[in-house]
């Protein structure tokens, strides 16, 4: 079958949040065109498959793209939110997405837009994609370069099965699956401990479930983070900018590895589900202190290693087994989320790599390397702008963040108009913070005083930390 010949200074390959934070700021910065291919019957990348009762794990405030808000902006008053600011649901960041798609990228006359398509080139020069409906193949001749914004690549439960094996005559489903239960069960084991398996414990015990029943496999116990302490606005000004330089000060103080996370933990910058337990994890989950203490009347937990098979009577882990009942729904929270990358560019010749370059935060990440693209044309200043930052996985992995951080931080800082944009934007989290702040706030200035220099030592402080990870 010929290929429809399509032209476009920029084709996208993923219609996916990054995705949509970059269009939107390279449409707001430049007059360039774009074409976005996806696999998706919508924008919103994994969106479209995770749980049902699945929310952001940060605020709706600093999400989706910079030109348009994400949600209402008020707090949520429900027990479990401690009256913080609203995490928008999967539902509505879908809605959002679409809204930003067909009422402001389509409408521009400079986006394309294919949904249902399968991109099947060589991401060097022969760019191709194909209707997973119809069959129609089109052929891209991309005038400036590629965007990959594949690498996230997150996983969820209903699209990654199990990695163990699930013998026949066990309950074992995904996440997606719980809503959908019909009748009580004697038991549920909770397999995964990331915030999929949080979410999943707290929205058994939010239904009423019985915490003597509920039996939470978790792998590798996590450190946690306090959703307090990352809210925006001028409300939460003094705990925000003051825990940042409490965790500056920490790094600053310690004289070891294990002496830091003991004073981020006293300084309430880091959280753990049981205090006897020392976290082998960090993965930038968020919870409340009410969600923490409904976690902790979980008092089934096993730490055995991960699940190699589930049968009708036992599950067998890496260092063991324990006994489970052929009736009890066995619940899949496994899949890895997002996966470990080799170092690379985020500008590599023809191809921009979507890639975090701010600590958990791919959208804000996406749209500070539209900024730089159409801003910038020395790659090699431009990748000295968007350094990548390591996706967590151990506790050390927050050394080696804050580290990228720091140093991305501080070139920014050097850009006259790098520095103004993050000062204009919404996704930037410190934005929403000191958003509003005059020059009468005389305390609130002095913290900042404070923090900035409590930064600075801190990067001098922080090699002497890296070289002690072995």
């Amino acid at each position: 079958m010929d290929a429809t010949p399509i032209a476009t200074d920029y084709l996208v390959i993923g219609a996916g949040a990054a995705a949509m934070a970059f269009v939107d700021t390279l449409l707001n910065e430049t007059n360039a065109s774009i074409v976005m291919v996806d696999r998706h019957a919508q924008p919103g990348g994994h969106w479209n498959d995770a749980y049902p009762f699945v929310r952001l794990h940060q605020p709706s405030a600093c999400y989706g793209v910079n030109s348009r808000e994400l949600g209402s902006g008020k707090k949520d008053q429900t027990e479990l939110s401690e009256g913080l600011y609203e995490l928008a649901s999967g539902a509505q960041v879908l809605s959002y997405f679409e809204q930003v798609m067909n009422q402001q990228f389509l409408p521009s006359g400079r986006v394309r837009y294919f949904p249902m398509c399968n991109y099947s080139g060589d991401r060097v020069g022969d760019h191709r994609f194909s209707s997973l409906v119809s069959g129609e193949n089109y052929q891209v001749q991309v005038r400036k370069k590629l965007v990959d914004a594949t690498h996230a690549q997150t996983a969820v439960p209903s699209t990654h099965p199990p990695q163990y094996r699930v013998e026949p005559g066990v309950q074992c489903v995904p996440l997606n699956d719980l809503p959908k239960t019909r009748h009580p069960h004697p038991g549920y084991v909770v397999v995964g401990s990331g915030k999929t398996g949080i979410d999943a414990c707290l929205w058994l015990l939010q239904n009423g479930v019985a915490p003597a029943t509920i039996c939470w496999i978790m792998p590798n116990d996590p450190w946690l983070i306090d959703r307090a302490n990352v809210q925006p606005g001028q409300d939460s000004f003094e705990r925000t900018i003051g825990g940042l330089t409490a965790q500056f000060e920490a790094i600053v103080a310690a004289d070891s590895i294990p002496d830091l996370f003991a004073k981020l933990e006293a300084a309430g910058q880091l959280l753990r589900i049981d205090e006897s337990v020392e976290p082998t994890a960090y993965r930038c989950a968020t919870v409340t202190q009410t969600e923490l203490r409904e976690l902790r009347r979980i008092d089934n937990i096993v730490r055995l290693g991960r699940v190699r098979a589930i049968e009708p009577t036992r599950i067998v882990l890496e260092q063991g087994s324990i006994a489970t009942d052929p009736s009890a729904l066995h619940i899949d929270c496994s899949a890895s989320a997002i996966p470990i990358l080799p170092a690379m560019k985020v500008f590599d010749g023809g191809t921009i790599n979507l890639l975090m370059v701010s600590s958990c935060q791919p959208v804000f990440s996406a749209a500070l390397i539209a900024y730089v693209e159409s801003h910038l044309a020395d790659q090699t200043e431009m990748n000295a702008f968007c350094m990548m930052v390591p996706v967590p996985r151990v506790p050390t992995d927050w050394i080696r963040i804050w580290a990228a951080n720091l140093g991305n931080q501080q070139r920014w800082g050097q850009h006259e108009g790098l520095a103004r944009w993050l000062k204009q934007s919404r996704l930037y989290f410190l934005t929403t913070v000191v958003s509003g702040l005059l020059e009468t706030d005389t305390e609130k200035l002095e913290q900042l005083r404070r923090l900035s220099a409590s930064r600075e030592r801190a990067r001098a402080s922080l090699p002497q930390l890296l070289a002690a990870i072995a």
